[in-house]
């Protein structure tokens, strides 16, 4: 028996595609992270204010434009992933890296 063979889902959840679209592009508007991530504007805007409650991501303006950092030093919220970092995820997901020379994402502190 297989399950979900005939209706569409992703290992990741709405806030997983969110983070990993900010992470791609930190200074895109609500209206592309949404694209990417295939939710509506209303929701994506929904989990990104999720995220920065969390401490996974701050906002920064500048005029009208807003631009993201995200903490990649944060940990995973459930227990399975204790001791994990999101940066690891994002890392492969968003094909980022500390390195990068010119990074797409910040880390906030020490890790």
């Amino acid at each position: 028996m297989t399950h979900g063979s005939d209706g569409v889902w992703t290992l990741l959840t709405g806030h997983g595609h969110v983070l990993v679209a900010i992470a791609k592009n930190p200074g895109s508007r609500i209206s592309d992270l949404s694209r990417e991530a295939g939710l509506t504007e209303r929701t994506t805007l929904g989990i990104i204010n999720d995220l920065e409650s969390a401490s996974y991501i701050s906002r920064h303006r500048t005029g009208r434009r807003t631009t993201y950092t995200v903490h990649r030093d944060r940990g995973f919220r459930h227990s399975s992933q204790e001791g994990l970092v999101v940066g690891s995820l994002l890392e492969v997901l968003a094909q980022t890296s500390e390195d990068d020379p010119a990074p797409r994402s910040e880390e906030s502190g020490p890790a």
